[in-house]
Order: C-alpha cells, then sequence, then structure tokens
C-alpha cells in the first residue's frame, strides 16, 4: 500500500484539533451537497431501469436479451467502481464521484445518438459508460459516512441514499413526457428518459464539484480520532475477516437478486398486456421503494446491529420473490406489492451492508477497499441482468422470481454464523491473557 497516499506528518493545528461543533457544521453542508446531487442523479439512474431493456428489445427484435442493456450498465458500473474508488482515495470523494457523473452524461447522450442511428453497437458502449452515474449515486452513500460518528454511520448513509428517492420516483414517472420530448426532435420515443439523465448527471457533477468544499474524506484524513474504524489501531491494515466478508455477501445477493427480478418486471407485464406507463408506474413505485425506507434501515441497523437486519433483508427478498411468483400476470396489484418488497429489501440490503463493509475498514484504505465491494456488487447486478432474460425466457418469470427470492435467502445463516465466529474469535485473546 505504499503508492497510496498518506495523511500528511505535519497537520496545521487549527485543522487537526477542529472542534466536534466545527465538524459537525462540515458533516450538515456535506450531506446537504449530496442531497441535492443525489436528486439529481436519481432521474438519471431511473432512465436506464425504465427503459433500456424495452429500447434494446426493439432495436434487436429479440426480447431474449431484454437483460443485456442492464448487464453492460452494471459492468460498466463495476469498470467505474475501481477507478473512482482509486481516485476517491488519491484526491478526495469530490473530483471521484464528479468525473463518474460526467461519463455517464456522455453515456446517456450515446444512447440517444445509438438510437437514431439504430446501432446496437454504439448503444453498448453507451450503456457500458452510462454505468459510471450509476456508481456515483451508489457511492456517494460513502461520503456521508466519512465524517459520522461511528455510532451514526448507518443513519448517515441512509440519508444520503434517500435522496435518491424524489429523482427516482420522477424518473419512470417523465417516461410519456420524455417519450413526447424526444418525438418532438423527431428521436426514437424511448430515448426521451436518456436525454433527461444527460442533464441531470451534468448538473450532479457541477454540484459537487462547486459546493462539495471541503472534501469529507480529505478532511476524515486529518483527524486523529477518524484515522481508525472503532477499535481499530490507527494505520492498521483492513480486516479480511467475517465482518468485511458478510457484508459482501448481503450487498451482493442483494444487488444480484433486485436486478434480476426488476429488469424482467417490465417484460413480464408488457407480456401480459401492461402499456408503457402502467409499467413506468410499478418502476417508480419500486424506486422510491428501494430509497424511501433509507432513515428507518439506518436507525434499525444503528439501534440492533447488522446481523439481525441482514436476517431480515434476507426475509424480506424472500417474500418478494414468492409473492412475485405467485402474482397473476394481470394482476397489476400484487406484481406491484412483490416490487415494493423487492425494493424494501434491496434497500436494507445497502444499508446493513455498507454500514458493515465502513465499520471493516480503516480509514486509510477505506475509499479503495469501498470501490472494490462496489465493483463486486455492479458485477452480481450484470449476472443478474443477464441472467434474468435467459432464465426467464428458458423457464417463466415466476419461477426466475422464486429461484432469486431462495437464493436471497442465503445472506441470513451466512450473517449468523459470521456473527458467531467473529465472538468466538474476540475471546480468544482475553483468555489467553488470562
Amino acid at each position: 500500500m505504499a503508492h497510496l497516499p498518506r495523511t500528511p506528518a505535519r497537520t496545521p493545528p487549527a485543522t487537526a484539533s477542529a472542534p466536534a461543533p466545527a465538524i459537525s457544521a462540515v458533516q450538515k453542508r456535506t450531506l446537504t451537497v449530496l442531497l441535492v446531487s443525489q436528486v439529481l442523479s436519481g432521474v438519471g439512474l431511473a432512465a436506464g431501469v425504465t427503459v433500456a431493456g424495452l429500447l434494446a428489445g426493439q432495436m434487436l427484435h429479440n426480447t431474449s436479451l431484454s437483460g443485456l442493456p442492464i448487464a453492460l450498465l452494471t459492468a460498466g458500473s463495476a469498470g467505474a467502481a475501481v477507478v473512482i474508488g482509486r481516485v476517491s482515495q488519491r484526491l478526495g470523494r469530490r473530483p471521484g464521484l464528479a468525473a463518474g457523473y460526467l461519463t455517464g452524461a456522455v453515456g446517456g447522450a450515446g444512447v440517444v445518438v445509438a438510437a437514431a442511428l439504430g446501432s446496437p453497437a454504439l448503444l453498448f458502449v453507451s450503456l457500458f459508460l452510462y454505468g459510471a452515474g450509476t456508481t456515483s449515486n451508489l457511492q456517494a452513500r460513502y461520503a456521508g459516512a466519512d465524517l459520522a460518528a461511528p455510532h451514526q454511520r448507518a443513519r448517515a448513509t441512509s440519508t444520503v441514499i434517500v435522496a435518491t428517492t424524489a429523482g427516482g420516483i420522477a424518473g419512470p414517472l417523465l417516461a410519456t413526457p420524455a417519450g413526447h420530448l424526444a418525438t418532438a426532435l423527431h428521436l426514437p420515443e424511448l430515448t426521451g428518459l436518456f436525454l433527461f439523465s444527460t442533464v441531470a448527471f451534468t448538473l450532479a457533477a457541477l454540484t459537487l464539484l462547486i459546493w462539495l468544499r471541503p472534501d469529507p474524506l480529505v478532511l476524515a484524513r486529518t483527524l486523529p480520532a477518524a484515522s481508525a474504524p472503532e477499535g481499530a489501531p490507527a494505520g492498521s491494515p483492513a480486516r479480511s475477516g467475517p465482518g468485511l466478508l458478510v457484508g459482501v455477501v448481503v450487498l451482493v445477493l442483494s444487488q444480484l437478486v433486485m436486478v434480476a427480478v426488476m429488469t424482467m418486471t417490465p417484460i413480464h407485464m408488457h407480456a401480459h398486456g401492461f402499456g408503457t406507463a402502467a409499467s413506468g408506474l410499478v418502476i417508480a413505485l419500486h424506486t422510491g421503494s428501494m430509497y424511501l425506507p433509507s432513515p428507518l434501515a439506518g436507525r434499525l441497523v444503528d439501534r440492533f446491529g447488522a446481523t439481525a437486519m441482514s436476517v431480515v433483508t434476507a426475509g424480506t427478498l424472500l417474500a418478494a420473490g414468492v409473492t412475485a411468483a405467485l402474482a397473476p400476470g394481470h394482476s397489476f396489484a400484487l406484481i406491484t406489492v412483490a416490487l415494493v418488497l423487492l425494493g424494501v429489501g434491496w434497500n436494507f440490503g445497502l444499508v446493513t451492508g455498507t454500514a458493515i463493509v465502513t465499520d471493516s475498514t480503516p480509514l486509510a484504505t477505506r475509499a479503495k477497499v469501498q470501490g472494490l465491494v462496489d465493483v463486486a456488487i455492479a458485477v452480481a447486478g450484470a449476472v443478474g441482468g443477464l441472467a434474468s432474460g435467459i432464465v426467464a425466457a428458458a423457464t417463466s418469470y415466476p419461477i426466475l422470481a422464486v429461484l432469486c427470492g431462495a437464493l436471497a435467502f442465503v445472506a441470513a445463516p451466512a450473517a449468523i454464523a459470521a456473527q458467531r465466529t467473529a465472538e468466538r474469535a474476540s475471546r480468544k485473546p482475553t483468555s489467553s491473557t488470562r
């Protein structure tokens, strides 16, 4: 790790000894700026979810490949997670997150051009770039926790996550007016949301570049008390034990299951006679349920612990899969319930897993490790998006849903086993010193 930047040996006294009220004020400002950027980027996040599969289906004339756009988007997100994590590690959160949003804006514009030209190759490249915007939206949650006290990190993380709700709900609901705008500009109707997302990602980047000062991660490194997670010595290497592992498991399974079921739901609805407006409403409610429960999830994690919430996450995702599998194809209400449960389960998993990962990594390497963890999340999303179309085409949407629910429940025994292992390990040094 010698190539990573280190905290300067000589820190200005005023910064190193910054009083708690001053840090609290900076944290409030940081959260406010992040909230604004998350609202904007939420619009861009929703565009790919709502119409990417439909757009690819129109261009490729093959519904079995409808999951490919989400797979490409999340694959691009994986590559961007590495870059954003490394840039944030070296330069701070502000340049890392802003670069991701700007890359996403380029990808959104590319999707519009690809659809206008009828070029699947350009569409795939553009969706890959578009994934960088979704990565910045996701990694912003880490920036909210950089200056938070250890016992408030889950709540700080959830505050940033919930801000995506406004844009995430507005995005799908804008599908119809955005389509009218695209038609007026002599563009394919489904490109309208990508026009909006290009502008939204650009504004999110400018918001961070102008107002996210001081950089929360850079400032956190100057604070003696923040040099390591609670209970870990300063400068200690990232723990690779049960804590970090179970955090990754919760995050990966939550993402894979959510993406797989969500990707095929609009296709499933269209096959049963529902139009774009109906599927857009379901996705909007699903997106809202992905972010609105964040404050509750943060408080529950801080209050009852990550292990208990890992079990709750697994149970909620299992319930979502079973509901989706049992819902008749013509039942708008039950499909909506299933997608809302899916969103809530994903939210619980994101807040819980993020808290575990943050608490398990020291500040000296935190941004880099978080970037690598988000690579795993993005890869899981890519696998879920790509496999969903194949599984649904080979079997059915209900079978896909129930398989995903069963897979999600793996997180419950994994969390319990990891907690017991950690408790046994923590007791060994104590017994040996007596």
